[in-house]
C-alpha cells in the first residue's frame, strides 16, 4: 500500500524498503475539461474541449550545496540517459491524455554518482509563453515511486495546490540522507518559461 504524502513532507525510501535499489517515478497530469460550461477555458477551447498542453517531466541531478555541477546532469526528453546510466527517461508524451503515469523517470540509486546529493524531478509546459498556457489548465498532477520489482506503488503524492499562472513544478526531491535515501514532497510552482531556466536557477 503506497503512502500518501503531503506537501513538505519528507519520507524513508531505502531504509523502510531494504535492498530496493532500482525504482520508477511516474509523473502525470490532465488536461482540465471545461465540461461545456464557458468561462476561460471553455472560450479559448471550445466547450467540453481540453487544452493540447505539452507537459515535460525532467530530472535535475545536483552536488553539493544543491549546485549543477554539469548540464549533461540534466535528463529530459532531448537527454534521455545520465551519462552513467543511473537515470532513465522513458520519453516525450505530448498530450498528458489517458490514465496512470504520463511520463516515467527509472532511478538505479545503486549507480547514482557519490557526487551527486539530490534528485530534483521538475514538470515544465513546453513553449508555455508563446501558448500562453499554466498549470491552472491541468489537473490531477502527482509524482509516485514504484518498486519495478513487484510493480508496487511506494509513495504517492498528490500536486492539490492552486497553481494557476505558474509554468513549472518542482515535484519532489530524492535525496542521501547518510547512507540511506529520502524523498520529499515539494509542489512549489515558478513561473520559469524553460526547462533551461530552471536548470539556471541551480547553477
Amino acid at each position: 500500500m503506497a503512502i500518501s504524502l503531503q506537501k513538505g513532507q519528507r519520507i524513508d525510501l531505502t531504509k523502510s524498503n531494504p535492498g530496493l535499489s532500482k525504482i520508477i517515478v511516474g509523473l502525470g497530469w490532465d488536461p482540465v475539461q471545461s465540461g461545456g460550461k464557458g468561462g476561460l477555458l471553455g472560450s479559448l477551447f471550445g466547450g467540453g474541449a481540453a487544452a493540447n498542453i505539452d507537459c515535460d517531466a525532467s530530472v535535475i541531478m545536483l552536488g553539493g550545496n544543491d549546485k549543477l555541477q554539469n548540464n549533461k546532469d540534466v535528463v529530459y526528453f532531448g537527454n534521455l540517459k545520465s551519462k552513467e546510466g543511473s537515470v532513465q527517461h522513458s520519453g516525450d508524451n505530448l498530450t498528458g491524455d489517458g490514465d496512470g503515469d504520463d511520463e516515467q523517470i527509472v532511478v538505479d540509486l545503486s549507480r547514482v554518482p557519490s557526487t551527486i546529493e539530490k534528485l530534483v524531478f521538475i514538470v515544465n509546459i513546453y513553449d508555455c509563453v508563446k501558448r500562453k498556457q499554466h498549470f491552472g489548465m491541468l489537473q490531477n498532477a502527482f509524482i509516485r515511486v514504484v518498486n519495478p520489482s513487484n510493480n508496487s506503488e511506494l509513495i504517492r503524492y498528490n500536486l492539490s495546490d492552486n497553481y494557476s499562472g505558474l509554468t513549472c513544478l518542482v515535484a519532489g526531491e530524492i535525496y542521501r540522507h547518510g547512507t540511506e535515501w529520502k524523498f520529499a514532497a515539494v509542489g512549489t510552482g515558478t513561473t520559469a518559461g524553460t526547462l533551461s531556466e530552471v536548470v539556471r536557477s541551480y547553477s
